[in-house]
């Protein structure tokens, strides 16, 4: 079929003819029909250079040989497992536990949004308390419970947070509580006031694109010890991205529980919730029915076929080198980038950590998310969507990922790109 009866059956059968919340401009929506290293081809055989890459999922890039060799060779065994472990997920929980510093115990989610809600529901269920405080502008899955101060067009009236969508009842939204990412001294104060009720703290260690400013993480770490809170790092993202222990091991700081997804499934569904034992224990099936046990089920829980997908892509993040050429190649990008939006005089940024990057029109790098709503954001969206127009997959407004797939010629591509975009910006010369 040819992309517009594509196009026609998407909208007539999905909302807005989308997958979730991605709905670029009238000719930028193809379809894709194929991907390979660092590309996606749709169905008219257009090429683009894609630094969506799964949504920070496929870290060696796309159709990656040893990987798909592996889920071939799974497919052959067995495609699915419930109601009984298979080899490939124990040896996978097995190499989950070693990589992450501190872990004692782990069980398995089918996504992130899963391994969010079960980690605050082990806070909750652990310290008797109903309460977890999140920070402003993060973002931990699709729940109820993560659904509050996600993206607030203003400043949250914290502790107090705006839902981010409707359908959230209030209830919910009362033991969510709201404090800015990376001001230790106002997350402390609100932490303390709601001390008899607060179960746990949800951080995400990069949030988004905003690095935590030094001893902002150790700091978190030693306000939950000093109330007796579970700290929960949401490392969906940053796991096995910034380096094989994840941001745990990056930064140097150990969370008590830590949500793991997208890297740990190589595209397929798994993620888990990796931890102290005494927390992860109240998930043991033997206490079904004993006060303080917590539900965890699922039935796409360790995937027998995303589980040998996984071993084989963390087989090559542990490879010698792999983590500083990763951030070496990304530095290089956001250089180059750097270089063409001083030369085309573009009121802009490259904001990169890790091999995460994105470009931001803001004068200096944010420190919290209200840093983010005061940047020009329709520049930003603006800036984005011609990158789209020019054969540069990203998701207008969100950050980016670099794979070990691309190479020296996409980064080329791209800084033409990036120099075509701030031409077209500027408008007739």
């Amino acid at each position: 079929m040819a992309d517009a009866e594509y196009r026609e059956i998407a909208e007539r059968v999905l909302p807005g003819g989308a997958l979730g919340t991605r709905l670029n401009p009238e000719g930028l929506r193809p379809t894709i029909a194929s991907a390979s290293g660092s590309r996606i081809t749709d169905v008219a055989g257009t090429e683009w250079i894609d630094y969506v890459c799964g949504a920070g999922a496929l870290i060696l890039g796309h159709q990656h040989p040893a990987v798909v060799a592996a889920v071939q060779r799974q497919a052959s065994r067995s495609l699915h497992q419930y109601g009984g472990l298979s080899d490939v997920s124990i040896e996978l929980a097995s190499e989950l536990i070693d990589a992450v510093p501190g872990a004692e115990r782990m069980v398995f989610a089918a996504t992130g949004s899963e391994a969010t809600a079960y980690a605050m529901r082990m806070a909750r269920a652990a310290t008797g308390r109903p309460k977890i405080l999140k920070l402003e502008g993060g973002f931990h899955g699709n729940h109820d419970y993560a659904g509050i101060a996600v993206a607030p067009p203003e400043p949250s009236p914290y502790p107090r947070g705006m839902p981010f969508t409707a359908g959230i009842p209030d209830p919910v939204a009362d033991t969510v509580l709201v404090a800015p990412y990376n001001d230790l001294e106002k997350l402390s104060a609100i932490a303390h006031e709601h001390a008899a009720d607060l179960a746990g703290i949800i951080v995400e260690p990069v949030q988004r694109i905003i690095r935590p400013r030094p001893g902002f993480l150790e700091g978190v770490r030693e306000l939950a010890d000093e109330l007796g809170a579970v700290l929960i790092f949401d490392e969906v993202v940053t796991g096995f991205r910034l380096a094989y222990g994840g941001a745990q091991e990056y930064y140097g700081v150990r969370a008590d529980l830590a949500a793991f997804g997208k890297i740990i499934g190589a595209g397929g569904p798994i993620a888990a919730v990796i931890g102290k034992a005494a927390l992860i224990d109240q998930a043991h099936p033997g206490r079904i029915g004993t006060p303080g046990y917590v539900y965890v089920s699922g039935t796409l829980h360790g995937n027998p076929l995303a589980a040998a997908a996984s071993l084989a892509t963390l087989a090559e993040l542990r490879k010698p080198g792999f983590y500083e050429a990763l951030a070496r190649r990304t530095a290089d990008l956001a250089a180059g980038i750097t270089r063409e939006l001083e030369t085309q005089e573009r009121p802009a940024i490259v904001e990169a950590v890790g091999s995460l990057w994105q470009i931001l029109h803001i004068a200096e790098p944010p420190i919290r998310y209200t840093d983010l709503l005061a940047s020009d954001q329709a520049a930003n969206l603006e800036f984005d969507v011609e990158l789209l127009r020019r054969g540069i997959n990203v998701i207008p407004g969100l950050r980016r990922f670099v794979s070990a797939a691309h190479t020296d010629e996409d980064f080329a591509q791209t800084i033409k790109a990036v120099a075509a975009a701030c031409r077209t910006m500027k408008g007739p010369q």
